[in-house]
């Protein structure tokens, strides 16, 4: 008769997950709070936005998008026939 329960191979460790920060600035044109990720900040009083360099930390590259289709690939629209 066979043990109950069976043994199973160990589940490897998850990958890290990436979660952004909700940071809190004030906007350079016109003094708003603004709140943004990760230091990138836009004004909706304004239109004031930071450069994107100047967040906390490197943006994700496209190939680490599990949906980006690739550099020589065009999108298509699902729904068109």
């Amino acid at each position: 008769m066979d043990a109950w329960p069976p043994e199973l191979d160990p589940l490897p460790s998850p990958a890290p997950v990436f979660q952004p920060e909700i940071t809190y600035a004030e906007c350079r044109k016109c003094g708003t709070l603004v709140a943004g990720l990760d230091g990138r900040y836009a004004c909706g009083v304004c239109g004031w936005t930071n450069d994107w360099s100047e967040g906390h930390r490197p943006l994700p590259h496209a190939d680490d998008d599990p949906d980006y289709p690739g550099p020589h690939t065009t999108p298509r629209n699902p729904l068109s026939h």
